[in-house]
């Protein structure tokens, strides 16, 4: 059987009462413990996610993960700094940040739980591996009231295993983001439906999509597969809130966007120059980042509609296989 990803399918429309869009409610799960007021989630890449983006997601009850190309000491003020806004402004929103799963990693999440993080996430390529495992067990020992995100993983047997380990969600999608080239380096990799598909199946914490995300309708198809939030990486780049500086070209404003493993990323961060698996490149600028969000849950609220949902757990439409034909005519196809 073909593996499936987002453009293969189309969510089928039933009956709907739904009055307004408005009221859609999206809020949902983070991980067993945390819940946040829309499925959004930036991803911890350095030219998305530091503080300000982390604070702007806080803010409109989605969650941002500070990324660990940083010091420690950088890292954890940014936890503290985003702690203490939470406590003035009375947001209840956990505060994350992700860890490797090996060198410094351990005395980053100490660091990290110590300044008021409740969400660790173990940012590596591929979670289905022994130091991921051992890494669970050693951050879960810090705090019993910590949570752990792992991944990346693309199987329902690794899903099984990282729960078994003690993973309170999982982070799912290897090889789909937008300039990762883990699939082409390695030819390793499940499309994001079928991959989605599998997973679910088996989840009993909540399932986070990464990568592969490219517009609303994406976010929707994978919320309708049973994903409890969506991590976002190229939707947020290129954003006022998104780390690094504009760049003025001829042709107009642009930022940087920088793969996790991409070569620019590792010579930035003092990282080994070695297993190179991301592109780097320069977007257009977006403007501020509420923008983007705002427009990115439009189109969610409009597709819990089509499906007569007026929250995520009642989203549970069909869908249907497409051709190439299909893919076409669902565009616009007249410009």
């Amino acid at each position: 059987m073909a593996a499936l990803t987002y453009d293969d399918i189309q969510l089928v429309p039933s009956y709907s009462e739904i009055v307004s869009r408005k009221n859609i409610d999206l809020s949902t799960r983070i991980t067993s413990r945390f819940s946040l007021t829309i499925p959004l989630v930036a991803s911890p890449m350095p030219t998305v996610c530091g503080f300000d983006m982390a604070l702007e997601l806080m803010r409109m009850g989605g969650i941002g993960c500070i990324h660990r190309f940083m010091s420690i000491a950088e890292q954890e003020e940014i936890i503290d700094q985003l702690n203490k806004i939470s406590l003035s402004e009375k947001i209840n929103i956990p505060t994350m940040a992700a860890v490797g799963a090996n060198g410094d990693f351990l005395e980053r999440a100490k660091a990290l739980v110590n300044k008021g993080a409740k969400i660790i996430l173990i940012d590596v390529a591929h979670g289905h591996h022994k130091n991921v495992k051992d890494a669970i067990g050693l951050i879960k020992a810090i705090d019993p009231a910590i949570d752990v995100i792992a991944g990346n993983i693309a199987s329902a047997k690794a899903a099984i295993d990282l729960q078994d380990w003690g993973a309170d969600a999982l982070r799912v999608g290897v090889g789909g983001g937008s300039l990762c080239t883990t699939r082409i380096k390695t030819g390793f990799g499940v499309p994001n439906v079928t991959c989605l598909n599998e997973i679910v199946k088996v989840a009993k914490v909540p399932v986070m999509a990464d990568g592969g995300l490219r517009m609303s309708g994406d976010l929707a198809k994978a919320f309708a597969l049973g994903a409890s939030t969506a991590m976002l990486g190229s939707l947020l780049a290129g954003t006022e809130e998104a780390p690094g500086l504009l760049i003025n070209q001829p042709t107009g404003l642009f930022k940087k966007y920088s793969g996790a493993a991409s070569y620019d990323t590792k010579v930035t961060h003092g990282q080994e120059v070695r297993n190179i698996e991301g592109e780097s490149t320069v977007i257009p600028y977006k403007g501020k980042v509420k923008l983007v969000i705002d427009s990115i849950l439009d189109g969610v609220k409009s597709a819990l509609s089509y499906a007569g949902a007026n929250n995520l757990s009642e989203f549970k439409p069909e869908y249907i296989e497409v051709t190439n034909a299909g893919l076409s005519e669902a565009k616009p196809h007249l410009l």
